[in-house]
């Protein structure tokens, strides 16, 4: 299994002695899960005219997995009003499963903070247009059971098991109505361990986490170990909309974000810009080889990142993973991003829901409700609150919030000249 000295960092990249694998299991199943996907903003034109092309130079290699996965990060629907919500509102019109067709994906995971960002209806049609053509999904339903059910599939006679949770937005977790698999990390251990002893590999894939900071805040950790712990042969994150890092806890792999994938951003800074697929080979024994495989988004769609832009990029995902392995370092990155924030980024933060609210109150009420109801914001502002009440607020160590101010601030031109 892969470790944090058996992993080629040069590379990405992580491979078993084939010698050792046993003559009953030389079938293998190559799997290539993938980040975000929305068909918005400058990308929706591209989708609709010409979907294969937003995939740029990747497309040959998602189109050669035995089986890929993306999570649909928007409904699909040709009706449906926005709700009130603490963010931003997506939405593609059925034509756009053309984004998924192009490739084809073959699993979509809709446990995300949009996919009901048009309420019930439009989910209907989003599940509808995907059993359409025949794309499997997972994460998400039309009631508790049918959102925390696992996907199972079979790939070249492997059984492989897919499951996906976030963190429930804006109270999106489905209960006694529709909605996303939550927060619900008994739920998914016991999912977990019943699955273990019927499958052969279990991808877990989670939504969550703090958004364009370098490294998973702890309680993301946390939930991430314990999948592992309970029988996850992966754990995948995504959400933060920028890479993060690696790390093989208990040799059990767990990336913590994907960034950005099919997902536009109106931006220069660029971590935003970039993202990497996680390409697997494995067995019904093992896992055979990991593989991450970095990229940048462009106007015009993504494309692999080479030569000396694909060295810049190793060197820093290094850089991001390595503290994961080490619990004080770990601690010290969490310490550096409450640090940066400070006291000027809570009252600006603050400020800005309380304005909201006088001009917009459903808009103000929805942000301030998800302050008070979300892991991401509560872990947050509590451990922010304990660290002044402790006196520590300022006490963090300047690597940690120099990678921080890195991930928030660099722009293109300037990590071009990293080279």
């Amino acid at each position: 299994m892969p470790t944090i000295s058996s992993f080629d960092w040069e590379k990405g990249s992580w491979a078993s002695d084939q010698k050792t694998t046993s003559n009953s299991h030389k079938t293998t199943a190559k799997v290539c899960i993938a980040g975000d996907l929305a068909p918005i903003r400058d990308f929706k034109k591209i989708i609709e005219t010409r979907p294969k092309s937003v995939y740029g130079d990747l497309l040959p290699i998602l189109t050669t997995a035995d089986l890929s996965i993306v999570n649909l990060e928007s409904p699909l629907s040709d009706r449906g009003d926005p709700v009130f919500k603490s963010g931003s509102v997506f939405k593609g019109g059925q034509h756009h499963i053309k984004a998924l067709t192009a490739v084809p994906f073959d699993v979509v995971t809709l446990a995300n903070n949009h996919v009901f960002d048009y309420g019930v209806d439009a989910f209907e049609d989003t599940m509808d247009i995907l059993d359409r053509n025949h794309i499997q999904w997972t994460g998400a339903g039309m009631s508790f059971k049918e959102a925390c059910a696992p996907l199972v599939v079979n790939v070249n006679g492997i059984k492989i098991a897919i499951v996906n949770f976030s963190e429930g937005e804006d109270l999106t977790s489905a209960g006694k109505k529709p909605g996303v698999m939550g927060w619900d990390l008994p739920k998914i251990e016991d999912t977990i361990t019943l699955l273990k002893p019927k499958v052969d590999f279990i991808i877990v894939i989670s939504h969550c986490g703090i958004e364009y900071i370098p490294f998973p805040p702890p309680y993301v950790a946390r939930a991430f170990k314990q999948m592992a712990e309970a029988g996850a042969d992966i754990v995948i994150g995504h959400h933060p909309h920028v890479p993060q890092g690696i790390q093989f806890y208990n040799d059990i792999p767990i990336c913590y974000s994907l960034g950005n994938f099919v997902f536009y951003q109106q931006t220069d800074l660029y971590y935003r810009k970039s993202g990497y697929l996680v390409n697997l080979e494995l067995n019904k024994k093992s896992l055979v080889s990991l593989e991450l495989i970095p990229y940048e988004i462009n106007d015009p769609g993504l494309s692999l990142l080479k030569e000396s832009k694909l060295q810049t990029f190793w060197e820093k995902f290094k850089e991001i993973s390595l503290p994961l392995h080490d619990d004080k370092k770990f601690k010290e990155t969490w310490h550096g991003f409450l640090h940066y924030y400070g006291i000027n980024g809570f009252f600006d933060e603050i400020s800005m829901i309380m304005e909201k609210i006088k001009t917009d109150p459903q808009k103000g009420a929805a942000m301030f409700r998800n302050r008070l109801t979300t892991l991401q914001h509560y872990d947050h502002w509590k451990d922010f609150m304990t660290r002044i009440v402790e006196g520590e607020l300022e006490s963090s160590p300047l690597w940690s919030r120099s990678l921080i101010d890195e991930w928030l601030t660099c722009k293109t031109d300037s990590f071009e000249l990293k080279k």
